[in-house]
């Protein structure tokens, strides 16, 4: 787990950015973000799941993803690591085209109109997402929110982003990719034993 310093972030004085393959994993493999982790669970599995990717879970609460980072190493796992950071520092975090893929995995909706700042697939987010990613990257949402939901979806189609993929129920679906049905975290157990439809998105940003 690492944990820059917000001033060395915004005057671009990070060692790690752009160096994530040489100083950290060691190794050129694709590297995927999971941001708002939580508990780390998602970046965890996938992790297990992929071993020639890299996964870089992401949250400000540190606290809340100690399991994950105990998980991965007790079970010696050389291709993940989390950083307690602000996700809208993330450009300063990373380089540009580092990344390979983004997960954003049930986030708060922030559904009150002054809270749309913070909402993690508004315009000025998608904007530093692009900066990050290669230019043929991915981003996933998997949210059990309606709102989130069609939100993005209308703010992707109305700004001319490639949706490869939307689904309103995943588990009601033969399409659903296996990382998204094959993977549980605490709270989506929660959410589906009060019969809440998990839904899922993954686009291009264009």
């Amino acid at each position: 787990m690492v944990q820059p310093s917000r001033e060395e972030l915004i005057h671009n004085n990070y060692p790690l950015k752009g160096n994530w393959n040489s100083k950290f994993f060691n190794n050129n493999n694709p590297i995927v973000l999971e941001l708002g982790c939580g508990k780390g669970e998602y970046s965890v599995a996938l992790a297990q799941a992929y071993p020639d990717k890299n996964f870089i879970g992401i949250d400000i609460k540190g606290a809340r993803f100690w399991r994950g980072a105990k998980t991965a190493l007790e079970e010696g796992l050389k291709n993940i690591g989390f950083v307690r950071t602000q996700i809208e520092l993330i450009d300063h975090l990373f380089a540009e085209n580092e990344i390979d893929e983004i997960w954003i995995t049930f986030p708060d909706p922030q559904i009150k109109y002054k809270r749309t700042k913070h909402r993690l697939t508004n315009t000025e987010f998608l904007q530093k997402y692009k900066y990050i990613l290669r230019p043929d990257g991915l981003v996933n949402l998997k949210t059990d929110s309606e709102f989130m939901h069609g939100y993005t979806l209308g703010l992707l189609h109305g700004e001319g982003h490639e949706v490869i993929q939307a689904n309103h129920n995943v588990y009601k679906s033969e399409d659903s990719p296996k990382e998204v049905t094959g993977i549980q975290t605490f709270y989506e157990k929660q959410y589906l034993e009060k019969g809440k439809p998990i839904t899922y998105i993954q686009f291009k940003i264009k």
